[in-house]
């Protein structure tokens, strides 16, 4: 009996130790599966966080897209503004020549018109001494008929004598 009792005593012991194991087992249990739900839930924060930067990403990429449109967009401006400027450098070039012309021309037609001036007072002048010369003509043309009628009166009075 005393060996049944050794024996059960022993068993005991092996059930308590089996026990205590299996409490240890389930306690790591336990443990191993709070940290596999901690993991689970950390897999999940970092496939959100994740995604997160995925869209990050393509907003990043968008905004980069955008600005190397503007940039390029910009560049064209600036090679156009740089085409417009010359344009315009050529075109006050070309005022400032005009202008130039425009008062060569206006200093001509002033010295025309005062040239036509001068040959008009010219022309009215002659125009005043051909009237004068006309009506001299003419008095003298007069003078000339009735010194002519006087004559052929006389030489008719000479004839009838």
């Amino acid at each position: 009996m005393e060996k049944i009792k050794e024996r059960l005593q022993s068993l005991r012991q092996e059930a308590d130790n089996a026990v205590a194991r299996a409490e240890d087992a389930e306690a790591k249990n336990k443990k191993l599966e709070q940290a596999l739900l901690e993991k689970d839930q950390e897999i999940t924060s970092l496939q959100h966080k994740l995604s997160v930067l995925d869209s990050d990403l393509e907003k990043a990429e968008g905004k980069l897209s955008a600005a190397k449109a503007a940039q390029e967009e910009g560049d064209q401006s600036k090679t156009l503004n740089e085409g417009l400027q010359r344009k315009i450098q050529l075109l006050e070039e070309e005022l400032d020549a005009a202008d130039k012309n425009l008062k060569d021309a206006m200093e001509k037609l002033r010295q025309v018109d005062v040239k036509a001036e001068h040959f008009e007072r010219q022309v009215q002048r002659l125009e005043q001494e051909r009237d004068q010369w006309e009506k001299k003509c003419e008095e003298a043309n007069e003078k000339y008929r009735n010194s002519k009628n006087e004559l052929d009166e006389l030489v008719a009075n000479m004839e009838g004598l």
